[in-house]
């Protein structure tokens, strides 16, 4: 047995474990955003309980790739739940703020505009006693007046957690099966289990938690399972989700090759994005300044 098919038969066994314990069919639903991940995830499930009728839950945010709206449409079964989030975007983001670097640093800025300097703030500083996930240099000014855009890292529970939070309570599904995995980084290397408790109820499951890129390629090769085409040439993309977030670190790259071959998401984007597109630009921070060409050009 190679260390994929032992990994394989542990995930298997432990989506197994845990339905029996919760009944995954009667009180769960797979978050399913049609991706890499969440089409594995999906599979998987199917491979442990055969003929399963857990629900897929699809948020369609209206910032979605139309390929991978696309796919979801073409994939979808009587399991699959398409949601629309109905928020106007561009509102939202005005009022509850726009996504900057990552969560975590968001986090830290709208406590700063909404409460000042604290220690959670000054710790991020590297002013404090603790100095984990110190801010960068040249995003510092953000602790400043002189940063004019509304900041906060609530766009994904808004457009989605909300959303789904809402369908949950109203088809009595509380257990949100998700393809987290810790690999990913951010505030998801916190995790260290793949099941989530509150008050002794089960709240989240995470079957992929401890899997690498390894595991995930090989499964999909092995599976002969099938993705959304933005995963296949000409496209490559290694992740899909909200197309244009500023959180995406390879931001530059998705925008130079949706200007190419997706020139009215890309235009999309620039719209929603537009203002931390701009400081972005401004600083020469994720992405590259007006004056600078294209790796496409």
């Amino acid at each position: 047995m190679t260390e994929n098919e032992f990994l394989l038969a542990d995930r298997i066994q432990k989506i197994k474990s845990i339905n029996e314990l919760y009944d995954l069919e009667n009180n769960a639903y797979i978050s399913y955003s049609g991706g890499k991940d969440s089409t594995v995830l999906s599979h998987l499930i199917d491979e442990a309980l055969p003929n399963n009728k857990i629900p897929r839950l699809y948020l369609n945010t209206g910032i979605e790739y139309q390929m991978v709206v696309s796919f979801v449409e073409r994939e979808r079964d009587a399991r699959i739940q398409i949601v629309h989030s109905k928020q106007n975007i561009k509102s939202m983001l005005e009022k509850v703020g726009y996504p900057f670097k990552s969560k975590e640093h968001s986090q830290k800025v709208s406590y700063y505009q909404n409460s000042g300097m604290g220690k959670t703030v000054l710790n991020y500083l590297g002013q404090g006693i603790k100095k984990d996930f110190l801010c960068p240099e040249k995003l510092k000014y953000n602790f400043s007046p002189d940063f004019k855009i509304k900041v906060s890292d609530k766009c994904c529970y808004k457009l989605k957690k909300e959303v789904a939070e809402k369908w949950a309570k109203e088809n009595n599904r509380p257990i949100k099966i998700t393809g987290m995995r810790k690999e990913e980084g951010g505030l998801r290397t916190s995790h260290n289990t793949c099941t989530i408790f509150e008050e002794g109820n089960l709240l989240k499951f995470h079957p992929l938690q401890p899997i690498a890129e390894d595991f995930i390629d090989w499964y999909i090769a092995e599976k002969k399972i099938k993705l959304c085409e933005l995963y296949y040439p000409p496209y490559n993309f290694k992740r899909t989700g909200c197309k244009g977030c500023p959180f995406s670190l390879d931001l530059q790259e998705q925008l130079d090759l949706m200007s190419v071959l997706l020139p009215a998401e890309k235009k999309q984007c620039e719209i929603i994005w537009k203002p931390v597109y701009e400081e972005y630009r401004r600083i020469g921070y994720r992405l590259r300044k007006e004056n600078q060409p294209s790796l496409f050009e």
